[in-house]
């Protein structure tokens, strides 16, 4: 569906990232010009030719949005989306912007609610732990049988429903991987000499002493998303682009050495592990020490508590990327393990109890009591590029949020 930003009124800003900047938006104005949209969902907005944008900020927008509208139609051709996965509710672009519309959660991101838990009190219970990971490997699973590589994976790009579902966002990252790199990504071929990994390579990360770090108990309240290189693939099919989230990054990913879709398998297990213990299992002191506890250490369990949760955090952190759990089997040998034993996979999104359910947006509720109007979003990024211009919505496109 091809919208236009003109008739569409923002509420407020609710996210801002490397590529663009997510708003919450109501087209509820006067002769509900798109009655097939909510009354209120997302909308991405990425400038095209911002001075301070990536280089590649462009293509990878246009690789986001493109994969979105593959999430959205089945095969058969028809509208049906992933529970767990965004569907793409419209698009827009100016000479200047370029944006897509998506439902809107009202439940915020897992960072903030495993964050917002106070310091004394236990983090995500094991029953907690498997209900938002069952949702995650069934979201990985849709991805990979597209032969996506997600790449991103972390508490900040899981997102709650107002269901208390999962929904899996920010897809910039993500890239489409040829058949050779699904099935295993422990390809026997090496990579390309350009890209052969050598101690020269880790020298340049690490510096000259590639000795075992001690591992740094640092909850991860900050993070920095590294995207050193836009290098593409061999031709056995494994990427070789340095990106992701430096806690989140697999050990194949560190040495550059080429990685497949079993990245996500170890990413998934630095998530499980943040959800249950509070913190990343290899954070550093720096991102030379993050680095080295990547390739070097174990993953420590308070207690050395021996259970089926710490099973499966250990067998998706195997540093070999043919040994992690998933590489060879994909989704269903992550789905066969005994933590996930009286999973019903065919009724996830049925689950009618999530562990926790979001409240009403009572800044929201504010402003349509109130009649609040919003602002055009084309004026917003005026604003930023003229400090003095106004923000206020234009007369001709100016609507009350109570008239939804």
């Amino acid at each position: 569906m091809e919208l236009e930003l003109d008739r569409l009124r923002a509420v407020r800003v609710i996210g801002r990232g490397a590529t663009g900047t997510v708003f919450l938006v109501t087209s509820r104005c006067a002769g509900d010009p798109y009655p097939h949209l909510p009354p209120l969902f997302a909308l991405k907005v990425v400038e095209k030719h911002s001075p301070s944008a990536k280089p590649d900020a462009d293509r990878r927008a246009r690789w986001e949005l493109n994969l979105l509208s593959r999430l959205t139609i089945s095969p058969a051709g028809d509208a049906a989306a992933h529970p767990f996965l965004p569907s793409l509710l419209g698009a827009a672009e100016t000479p200047e912007l370029l944006a897509w519309a998506l439902p809107f959660c009202p439940g915020g991101d897992l960072h903030a609610l495993l964050h917002s838990l106070s310091s004394d009190a236990a983090f995500f219970s094991p029953a907690a732990v498997r209900f938002y990971i069952s949702e995650l490997v069934d979201a990985l699973a849709h991805l990979h049988a597209l032969r996506v590589a997600y790449r991103d994976l972390k508490p900040e790009n899981v997102l709650l429903q107002a269901s208390g579902h999962v929904t899996l966002t920010d897809f910039d990252l993500s890239r489409h991987l040829p058949p050779s790199s699904v099935s295993s990504v422990a390809d026997p071929l090496p990579p390309p000499p350009a890209r052969r990994c050598s101690r020269r390579h880790l020298t340049r990360i690490f510096g000259d002493h590639l000795k075992k770090a001690r591992s740094a108990r640092v909850s991860p309240v900050s993070r920095r998303r590294t995207s050193f290189s836009a290098a593409g693939e061999s031709g056995d099919g494994r990427a070789f682009s340095f990106v992701g989230t430096e806690e989140y990054v697999s050990p194949e990913v560190v040495r550059g050495e080429g990685h497949g879709l079993a990245v996500d398998w170890w990413a998934l297990g630095v998530l499980a592990y943040e959800m249950a213990y509070g913190r990343t299992p290899f954070k550093g002191r720096s991102r030379k020490e993050t680095f080295r506890n990547v390739l070097s250490l174990s993953p420590e369990f308070p207690g050395n508590r021996r259970c089926d949760l710490a099973d499966l955090i250990e067998r998706l952190l195997a540093k070999d990327p043919a040994r992690r759990l998933g590489s060879t089997g994909g989704a269903d040998e992550v789905r066969a393990h005994p933590f996930f034993r009286g999973v019903r996979w065919d009724l996830l999104a049925d689950i009618t109890r999530p562990p926790f359910l979001p409240q009403p947006v009572e800044e929201l509720e504010e402003a349509v009591a109130a009649g609040s109007e919003g602002f055009d979003v084309r004026d917003y990024f005026k604003g930023l590029r003229q400090p003095s211009a106004s923000l206020s919505p234009s007369p001709s496109s100016s609507c009350s949020l109570a008239e939804f």
